[in-house]
């Protein structure tokens, strides 16, 4: 089986047919399926999921995009929101210095509070990481041993991933994998070991080739799966079964 550990039905772009899209999923072999918050309405939308479909699961907090426009009392709401037994990460958090929706200083303050939290909780992190990756690796430095988790949607070098494989994290791939010109994207991808390697999809955004440009869902999943087994000339069953102990492992999910 497959396990997406990155989607967003909560958007809405699934608001037509979000249900049977998620059948869909799981009749095709999906797994299991992490949805991600990227605020605070969003998060409590992916809580709300995981209670209602069996198969799903959720992380909680604030995307870089919402840094400039979250209440002052989000940490008490995430602290809330981990207390339920299908939360299992704080994330989406990070840095994104491409659109720059929020300023950089308020994104800095919240990805900071946010990285305090799972110090304090224990629960691993989904990082978000978009053109700043000297600053988001240097704060995965910052709290080495006391912080772990994944680098969503993975786009920084290989040597980068090298760094933060020591630092306990790992790096998660989705359709850009699939793209002939993502040469960084796939180069980190054939030498990594498969052991620090998760598979999303991130929908419904960034679907593989040959759908490109089209509504992503978790469907896509297997051709993802295939594009990372080819580039690491092994056969997309070993991909699945190691992606899924690593998902495993990463998300504290063995026991559920």
């Amino acid at each position: 089986m497959l396990i997406d550990i990155h989607a967003h039905y909560d958007d809405k772009r699934f608001n037509a047919d979000r249900d049977e899209i998620i059948k869909a999923a799981r009749d095709g072999g999906i797994g299991r399926i992490i949805n991600s918050g990227a605020s605070i309405k969003s998060s409590k939308a992916s809580a709300e999921l995981a209670q209602k479909h069996d198969f799903f699961y959720a992380s909680v907090g604030v995307h870089p995009h919402d840094a400039a426009h979250t209440p002052k009392n989000t940490l008490e709401i995430l602290s809330e929101l981990l207390k339920e037994k299908k939360v299992l990460a704080i994330g989406e958090i990070g840095l994104d210095f491409y659109r720059d929706l929020s300023d950089r200083d308020s994104q800095r303050r919240w990805f900071a509070k946010q990285m305090d939290l799972a110090a304090q909780t224990k629960y691993p992190v989904v990082i978000h990481d978009r053109e700043a990756h000297g600053e988001c690796l240097n704060m995965a430095k910052a709290y080495k041993g006391s912080v772990k988790g994944v680098f969503h949607c993975y786009s920084g070098s290989l040597e980068m991933a090298l760094e933060l494989v020591k630092l306990g994290y790992m790096m998660s791939f989705g359709g850009v994998v699939t793209f002939s010109n993502a040469k960084t994207c796939r180069e980190a991808v054939k030498s990594l070991p498969l052991e620090h390697i998760l598979l999303e999809t991130d929908c419904p955004y960034l679907a593989p080739h040959p759908h490109r440009g089209k509504r992503n869902d978790s469907g896509y999943l297997p051709i993802i799966a295939q594009s990372i087994a080819e580039l690491k000339n092994i056969g997309p069953g070993e991909v699945a079964a190691q992606t899924w102990e690593n998902a495993m492992r990463c998300f504290n999910m063995s026991d559920m």
